[in-house]
């Protein structure tokens, strides 16, 4: 019995996006502690790694699909691999003595520049040895993003990874692909699709006629989203480093921060931790500029920021379900509370005009024709430069997370670049931390690290001051009065009379 499942128009959107400078995957380097997994001679153990991910394939049957396409149309469709090999997909590396972060971030940034092989499952892991002598590995891992979205990868993470320092592994479920449907047959089912699409419009317009007013409520809102959505590409932001042609090579860099530290700037100025991220990115662009003698001034910086509009029923699914919005980063202003409270009206105004809905209804409209017309929206939007930068921030698991009884420490997202755009700045939040990751083009940013540095700044720029705001509202510790000192009224009125007379008062 054959079997396939069609690709959404957003999922297929990535893969008419890719050419041999973008590479439409997104991924993660996630640190772990090595001790559980290590073979006498120190190595990592690579049967027992593969054996443990092959037990949990079955939680995520794509992982075991290929792509293949409807005739003539052409449209792309998930199909079991018959010749699927695990050996293939999950890798083994090491980096050479000492191993510190700084060559694993050169490893990761040249496994990022590959593009992933089309005529197989589009993942792949890699599992680095050496770093810090052996003492903890790496998991660099790659999903095209017509697989994935940034939350549903989190959720695949959970699946992979465990909430308990289990080292046991299960015994694989048995798997059969299912043969390739005909051509036949992927030619009828799209020619029905194709006819059902009349009747899914005649059902909405017959609802539309029972309940005509809210019908047209939604319509009016709807094309409001859709103006206010199209509306940053007929005003483009300034052009910058950050925009130009990209190439296939990338650089990639990150840092940490405590969660709690960009809560308290939050709960000190108001806000959400998102406005926070945005307002540290405005503060360190501010300087980047600066520091390729450009005024900030003069310039007009957005970013894209992508909205996850996965509704709760739909964690766990595979597939894309995001949305975006452009918000403006205010790099011109020196003062950085004053930028976060400029970034907070900003990001609350934007949800109140629903500019994601709008980015939504879009995506639904390529449903209804064909990806494509989303594959040249992208492309249009690149030309006209609506923005500068991407700045996204999934949120993930706020408990440790184990692979094979191994802790993971730390996890950097990885986003990819899209033509004319030089910079990508990646948020996951995982156990406590926030986990920056800045996927850059190789050519364009070599001064990379220099954008970690002037987040690092900015955060702790704005951390003084809230820093000051705390100290300034807590309240003083109450003095006790000396014993048997006098009630403040009587104290001076007696400091009074015994004062000698014509003395200075105090």
């Amino acid at each position: 019995m054959a079997h396939y499942e069609r690709l959404s128009a957003l999922d297929a959107s990535f893969l008419g996006l890719e050419d041999s400078d973008s590479h439409m995957h997104v991924g993660a380097v996630s640190i772990f502690d090595a001790g559980p997994v290590l073979t006498p001679e120190g190595g990592l153990d690579i049967d027992r790694i593969r054996a443990s991910v092959e037990s949990k394939l079955h939680l995520v049957p794509r992982f075991r699909q290929r792509l293949a396409h409807v005739p003539y149309e052409r449209n792309p469709i998930w199909v079991d691999d018959t010749r699927f090999r695990l050996a293939y997909h999950v890798r083994h590396t090491a980096l050479p003595k000492p191993g510190d972060e700084r060559v694993l971030k050169r490893l990761v940034g040249r496994t990022m520049s590959m593009p992933l092989d089309r005529k197989r499952p589009l993942w792949e892991m890699w599992f680095v040895e050496g770093l810090d002598g052996g003492q903890r590995f790496a998991i660099i891992s790659k999903t095209h993003h017509c697989m994935v979205d940034g939350i549903a990868g989190a959720d695949l993470m959970s699946l992979i990874l465990e909430p308990l320092p289990n080292t046991e592994i299960s015994e694989p479920q048995p798997w059969r692909a299912f043969p390739m449907p005909s051509r036949a047959r992927l030619l009828v089912d799209e020619a029905a699709r194709r006819l059902s699409q009349p009747v899914e419009a005649l059902s909405s317009v017959v609802g539309a006629v029972r309940k005509p007013y809210d019908a047209l409520a939604a319509v009016g809102e709807g094309l409001r989203a859709v103006g206010n959505t199209f509306a940053p590409a007929l005003n483009p932001a300034s052009a910058t480093p950050l925009n130009e042609a990209i190439g296939p090579h990338r650089r990639f860099d990150w840092l940490a921060m405590p969660v709690t530290d960009l809560k308290a700037i939050k709960n000190a100025f108001a806000g959400t931790l998102n406005d926070v991220v945005l307002a540290v990115v405005a503060g360190a662009l501010r300087r980047f500029f600066i520091r390729r003698q450009l005024d900030p001034d003069e310039l007009r910086i957005r970013s894209l920021v992508p909205v996850n509009v996965r509704h709760q029923d739909e964690r766990g699914q595979m597939g894309n379900r995001v949305a975006e919005m452009i918000a403006d980063l205010p790099v011109h202003i020196d003062d950085p509370v004053q930028r976060l409270k400029l970034v907070t009206e900003h990001m609350a105004d934007l949800k109140k005009r629903k500019r994601a809905l709008g980015a939504e209804i879009m995506t639904q409209l390529a449903e209804w024709t064909v990806p494509n017309l989303l594959v040249q929206a992208v492309r249009l939007a690149g030309r006209t430069r609506p923005y500068n930068v991407i700045v996204t921030n999934v949120p993930g698991p706020q408990i440790p997370l184990y692979f094979l009884g191994c802790p993971m420490r730390t996890a950097y997202p990885v986003v990819p670049l899209f033509h004319n755009l030089c910079l990508v700045v990646g948020l996951f939040s995982y156990n406590g931390g926030l986990f920056w990751g800045l996927n850059a083009d190789w050519e364009q940013m070599p001064d990379l690290h220099d954008i970690v540095t002037a987040l690092e700044e900015s955060f702790a720029e704005l951390q003084q001051r809230a820093d000051e705001v705390e100290q300034h509202e807590r309240p003083r510790p109450a003095q006790k009065p000396p014993k048997h000192a006098l009630p403040r009224k009587q104290a001076r009125t007696s400091a009074a009379v015994l004062a000698p007379k014509g003395a200075a008062r105090r």
